[in-house]
């Protein structure tokens, strides 16, 4: 969906720049997740540093509320100053991300924003495509903005969206990998046919990722392992929403043009010695 936008129409793009997903709109363009830092306090000092504002959490390994005698990730992360993106990671079928989903609706009071992801095999965790094309036209249909997880697959985005999914995510590499953006043609492709945001969902290891994710037009990044695996989460959240701005930024500027040969910086002319 991301178009170049030119500074002489937004004198201040970063400071304006905002996207939308369904019906709400934000400024961040990192979105985290929650899980595998060492404690609740990591936890919430390392997604205070990210400057996110959506933030993704695994409904059926995480509690935010279905467990009464158990800590509330809610009170760390909450509600009132985050928008809370339930997530089904852990579901092999469309049959349970769909309860899953539902019941996130239940503990979230209404709330319909979800990221839907069915897995294929617990060895990849490559999307299970026919099980998620299932489930997301059935949340659709039931009133869910879905964010879909999918693979880098051009004819599945586009089917995704046309069904009403209001935000394709699809992997850079395997979940938690850490190995990056690994076929960056195809992820052009899906975001120069996309009319809705386009966001990396998995694979990224480090800041650089993120940037270039940024850089080839993406509306925004996903991530969780490499913030959370990192020696230092916190300085790291730091250079992910760093890497995030500047990538965005590069891509509003526009890359100067690549070129086979040398083009010399200084001027050919006007020589003092000849």
């Amino acid at each position: 969906m991301s178009e170049n936008v030119s500074t002489a129409t937004h004198p201040t793009p970063l400071l304006q720049d905002t996207f939308t997903v369904g019906s709400r709109t934000f400024s961040s363009r990192l979105l985290v997740g929650t899980g595998k830092y060492k404690d609740m306090s990591e936890t919430g000092e390392a997604i205070a540093a990210s400057a996110a504002e959506i933030v993704t959490v695994a409904i059926r390994r995480t509690n935010i509320g279905q467990n009464s005698n158990e800590p509330n990730l809610l009170d760390v992360i909450s509600p009132d100053k985050y928008t809370i993106l339930p997530n089904t990671a852990g579901c092999f079928d469309a049959e349970t991300a769909i309860r899953t989903c539902k019941l996130a609706r239940e503990l979230l009071d209404g709330h319909n924003l979800v990221k839907l992801e069915v897995l294929g095999d617990e060895k990849t965790l490559y999307p299970n495509i026919t099980e998620t094309l299932k489930a997301a036209q059935v949340l659709v249909d039931d009133g869910f903005e879905v964010m879909v997880y999918s693979s880098d697959d051009p004819i599945v985005a586009q089917e995704l969206e046309s069904m009403g999914c209001v935000a394709i995510m699809p992997l850079g590499s395997l979940i938690g990998s850490g190995l990056g953006l690994l076929n960056r043609h195809t992820l052009s492709l899906i975001i120069e046919n996309a009319k809705v945001p386009v966001l990396v969902d998995a694979g990224v290891g480090t800041a650089s990722d993120a940037a270039i994710a940024m850089e080839l037009g993406c509306d925004g990044v996903l991530m969780n392992s490499a913030i959370a695996n990192a020696q230092n989460p916190v300085m790291m959240a730091h250079a992910m929403k760093h890497a995030v701005w500047a990538g965005r930024a590069a891509f509003l500027a526009g890359r100067m043009p690549m070129r086979k040969m040398a083009t010399a910086s200084s001027p050919q002319t006007g020589y003092f010695f000849q």
